[in-house]
């Protein structure tokens, strides 16, 4: 976790200015004596570098007194004088006290207004921000637990006009307090060297955002960036620079989403709520064989690679400016390498649920400055069947249809299940809902069981554990507007004689009624189509809302259908997956 550099310790040192002590005045520079001690851990570890340029690292207990770490290092101080003169047989011989082994020097530790600490004090509450330790005639200002960089990380793919968000995972620090400096790979001269010699020239770059769009102008450049990292409390850690891997390339031109955003250019106001729903194609599914040559033939093979679809799903999705997102098909790796943190700079918070068994699942932003999360009741729907009380009826009802029951229990799928309270008004708390249901074609009766788990899982949330609270419900749900769980999901029930009981053949059939409590309403209606493939098109992806609670402001338009089939089919070079979003601004009533 500790990757700092022995000359990153050494050179880094703060001006008189900078380094303050609790009054506020200025203070002589020292080196640094960095400490890093977290209550969960047992030891603490110390950092710094000796007068000859020697880096000392230490691990030393938290209850340990004092004075044992003092005369640790002490002992520490003294070996490189005594290694020295060890190798002067000269010195020895002629009675040089160079020659003799060296004196452990003092070594003491003052508090910040100067009184010397105890012995016996623990290390835990001895090392303390602003102390200073003294080791001969050397001084180190103490930094306890400054702010670290464990991980600085671009995109592999770069392309103009896209927004590159890096992965920053700091320590003692927060991306948002960072500072961050970009800088451009300066153009070959025309005799194909770079102005500065061997390594490449870097220009600094205009702003100093954590997210940054390079222009077409920066086709064919490489990106740097330099990272300090920040607390919020004026404390700043070494910085760390990244380059990136491949140069900056040209991008797709008009992409399906670019006419949607001039609707969302801007957060909703105070009482209204921005909701994306979207099935983002999971990689798993999209690089596999059978993907590339039946599935998406008509796809170029490139803007079916992840990194492509990546920066194309970035830019889509923060240009929404939503306050609630709601994925599904997200693979593990995509939200937290790429989603999660870029659209944490973004302003968005992200949680994950993975499916049983599977590497790709569902994902839930919400705006930080609109939300808070209160509560998490996630499950598997297989599980939840099994084990938990509330569906004790239905699992009876099930257990009579063995085939039907064993399909169900092999289904992977999951419902993400978050309670949000609004930052402005707590009074307002909100139930945000997102699956993705059994994919076949001839699995309606598995989804009618799916969604009836769902809903009495909501309705426990909504009725029994936050009455009241209204819900939104989004994701794709594999079902048709003619379908039996549409019907079910918006009507509040199903008769026990409907046909998507019988959906898998006879031999596999199942009947029962089945009811819900809510008033649902599919907020964006039931559009022609929200997946486009080349042998399939239709409306399989709904937000469905509380029309008791909430009602809807307006619908962002979807693309043309001109605009869908530029290139055929979905997914392709100007947009990233086979379904598209469904964005509406919802309003409390």
């Amino acid at each position: 976790m500790w990757c700092w550099l022995r000359s990153a310790l050494r050179s880094l040192r703060r001006s008189p200015a900078a380094l303050l002590a609790g009054g506020g005045r200025p203070r002589a520079a020292m080196e640094r004596a960095v400490v890093r001690c977290v209550p969960s851990e047992p030891k603490l570890s110390l950092r710094f570098v000796l007068p000859d340029g020697s880096a000392r690292h230490m691990q030393r207990d938290q209850a340990e007194p004092l004075g044992r770490a003092l005369a640790r290092i002490a002992a520490n101080a003294a070996k490189g004088p005594a290694k020295a003169a060890k190798k002067s047989k000269k010195a020895r011989a002629e009675g040089d006290p160079a020659g003799e082994a060296a004196a452990a020097p003092v070594v003491r530790l003052f508090s910040r207004d100067g009184e010397a600490v105890a012995e016996e004090v623990p290390n835990a509450a001895a090392w303390q921000d602003g102390a200073v330790l003294q080791i001969g005639e050397a001084q180190y200002r103490v930094e306890r637990n400054p702010p670290a960089l464990t991980e600085l990380r671009l995109p592999r793919s770069l392309l103009a006009g896209f927004p590159v968000c890096p992965k920053v995972n700091a320590e003692f620090a927060a991306p948002q307090h960072c500072l961050f400096r970009w800088y451009l790979e300066r153009r070959p001269s025309a005799g194909g060297e770079t102005a500065g010699g061997d390594g490449p020239a870097w220009v600094e770059a205009a702003g100093s955002e954590r997210v940054f769009t390079p222009s077409n102008a920066l086709v064919g450049l490489r990106l740097k960036l330099r990272c300090t990292p920040g607390d919020g409390a004026q404390r700043y850690g070494p910085p760390r620079e990244v380059e990136s891997s491949g140069p900056v390339e040209a991008g797709p031109g008009a992409c399906t989403f670019d006419s949607r955003h001039l609707y969302t250019k801007k957060v909703c106001g105070e009482g209204s709520i921005r909701a994306v729903s979207y099935n983002i194609l999971a990689d798993a599914y999209a690089q596999t064989e059978f993907s590339r040559t039946v599935l998406y033939p008509y796809c170029a093979p490139y803007a079916l690679e992840l990194d492509y679809r990546q920066n194309l799903l970035k830019k889509e999705l923060a240009g929404y400016s939503a306050d609630l997102i709601c994925l599904q098909e997200v693979d593990k790796s995509v939200f937290a390498d790429s989603l999660a943190p870029a659209l944490d700079a973004f302003g968005l918070e992200g949680l994950f649920k993975i499916k049983e068994k599977q590497h790709e699942g569902l994902a839930t932003f919400y705006r930080r400055d609109k939300f808070s999360l209160l509560s998490q009741h996630d499950i598997a729907f297989s599980e939840a069947l099994l084990s938990d009380p509330l569906h004790k009826e239905l699992c009876e009802k099930l257990a009579k249809y063995p085939l039907v029951q064993e399909k169900v229990l092999q289904r992977s799928s999951v419902l993400q299940v978050s309670v949000l309270q609004s930052a402005t008004d707590p009074s307002r708390k909100i139930c945000v809902a997102n699956t993705h249901l059994y994919w076949h074609p001839k699995g309606g009766n598995i989804r009618l069981i799916q969604i009836a788990v769902a809903l009495s899982h909501i309705k426990h949330i909504a009725c029994d554990l936050y009455p009241s609270i209204p819900i939104i419900f989004c994701g794709d749900f594999n079902s048709i507007p003619s379908s039996g769980t549409y019907s079910f999901i918006s009507s509040g029930s199903i008769t026990e004689d409907h046909e998507d009981w019988v959906s898998n053949g006879e031999e596999q059939q199942c009947s029962m009624p089945l009811s819900h409590p809510f008033k649902l309403l599919s907020a964006c209606g039931e559009p022609a189509y929200t997946n486009y493939v080349g042998g399939f098109h239709g409306c399989l992806d709904y937000i469905f809302i509380d029309k008791n609670a909430l009602e809807v402001e307006q619908v962002i338009p979807l693309p043309s259908h001109e605009e869908v089939t530029t290139h055929q089919a979905l997914p392709s070079v100007s947009h990233p997956s086979d379904h598209i979003a469904l964005i509406c601004d919802l309003k409390w009533k």
